[in-house]
């Protein structure tokens, strides 16, 4: 359905509204099992001036509880709860100690967080998935959700992997969205929604979540392919813009339906320009917004 409504739409381009990352040499992340919250990138430290809703990226006071959204309004989402999952934390490159500490994702320990990956310019991906996640966290508000994250560069680092996990859990959400962006090789470019697998092992068993969670996930690819002209990944997923994983501890902790998003290649030069344009970043925000309002209304 998905390949049919990009058949339809077409390769939209850039929307020129960035620059277009440098072309020098970057560090990239690793695909296949160490994707995602196995990334290494990094990036210079370099922030975008437009963070949403104007606060900065940078890490502050840890904050004793996630961060939430005042009480909802009346609107089609009221009495539903979202938690947003904003990938890294800008503040995860000064804290490697931590960050690299292992801890139990059901299947096996993996790294607590990594810095994540960044474009050849030095826009990171935890400046982008906090923009992301504040200009999602607007939309659904309207539409009277109650909004929770699991970081909004209120804490020095973190949370780990198997925390955020916990946040979605403890909140009883109806729906988590964790916001990412990819650092593959250049000539990869276009998004894909990673879906849990059925997972039974340790403290993970998402066997119960598989299903919600493929419709939630395959909404939003949908949706986010509709509101930001992006194709589905060229080289992950077989152009279905799905791809399910059983090595992720945000996902296999889940106990309430939750996908991962990566919206882009940020080593991709055309793929960098949509990812630093403020404007794109608002579709972006919109199409995964309207795939949790589609999930969370049937």
């Amino acid at each position: 359905m998905g390949w049919l409504v990009w058949q339809t739409v077409g390769d939209p381009g850039g929307d020129g509204t960035a620059g277009q990352a440098s072309p020098s040499a970057g560090r990239s992340a690793s695909q296949g099992p160490g994707g995602t919250e196995g990334t290494a990138g990094g990036g210079d430290g370099k922030q975008d001036d437009s963070l949403g809703d104007g606060r900065t990226a940078g890490g502050q006071e840890r904050s004793p509880s996630p961060s939430a959204s005042a009480p909802a309004a009346s609107g089609p989402l009221k009495g539903k709860v979202v938690v947003i999952d904003p990938g890294h934390n800008p503040g995860n490159f000064k804290h490697t100690t931590e960050i690299n500490r292992k801890v139990d994702i059901g299947t096996n320990s993996k790294e607590c967080d990594t810095t994540g990956t960044s474009t050849n310019a030095g826009y990171t991906e935890a400046a982008f998935t906090l923009d992301v996640a504040r200009r999602m966290r607007a939309v659904l508000e309207e539409q009277g959700a109650t909004v929770r994250f699991t970081q909004d560069g209120d804490r020095p680092w973190g949370p780990c992997v198997d925390e955020r996990a916990r946040i979605g859990n403890k909140a009883s959400a109806d729906a988590v969205v964790s916001i990412h962006a990819d650092g593959s090789a250049t000539g990869n470019r276009g998004f894909h929604v990673i879906l849990p697998g059925s997972v039974h092992s340790g403290a993970a068993d998402t066997r119960p979540i598989v299903g919600p969670s493929r419709d939630l996930g395959e909404r939003i690819a949908g949706n986010f392919l509709r509101a930001t002209g992006s194709a589905p990944s060229n080289y992950i997923g077989g152009g279905t813009g799905l791809d399910v994983r059983k090595d992720l501890g945000g996902l296999n902790l889940s106990t309430v339906p939750k996908v991962f998003i990566e919206c882009g290649n940020m080593r991709d030069a055309k793929d960098a320009t949509l990812l630093t344009s403020g404007a794109w970043r608002q579709k972006a925000a919109q199409g995964i917004s309207e795939g949790i309002v589609s999930f969370l209304r049937g």
